[in-house]
């Protein structure tokens, strides 16, 4: 039988808030998930596989407009091969700019650290 969870285990299962799961299927980012007979949501697998990849995206600051762009490319046929790696790749491009800036930021976090390390080795 194939994987069918709920939106509180799916939300468990991802990382992700119920509210959250709600928010990205209103907001176009998934089709619609399937509901059982009570009318409730129901994830398969592919769903937690795109919810996860995309919650990657968003971490990784993608804007949602662009999040939205690249699942609607994904509806579509292979044609939109290549603008979907276009937008990975300069998404890819932003991420590694801020790692950049982030690695800056921690060396001069382990300068100020070791400044007063050494000035509390000096008084003992």
């Amino acid at each position: 039988m194939a994987l069918s969870l709920t939106i509180a285990d799916a939300a468990r299962v991802s990382g992700l808030s119920a509210h959250a799961l709600r928010y990205y299927e209103r907001a176009g980012l998934l089709d619609p998930v399937d509901r059982n007979e009570g009318g409730h949501r129901r994830y398969r697998e592919e769903d937690l596989d795109l919810i996860r990849f995309l919650s990657k995206l968003r971490t990784t600051g993608m804007p949602i407009r662009e999040v939205r762009r690249y699942t609607e490319l994904m509806r579509q046929d292979e044609s939109t091969n290549e603008e979907r790696l276009a937008l990975l790749e300069a998404h890819r491009e932003t991420v590694l700019e801020r790692l950049e800036e982030t690695a800056r930021n921690l060396d001069q976090i382990e300068w100020k650290i070791n400044f007063y390390r050494e000035g509390l080795e000096r008084k003992k």
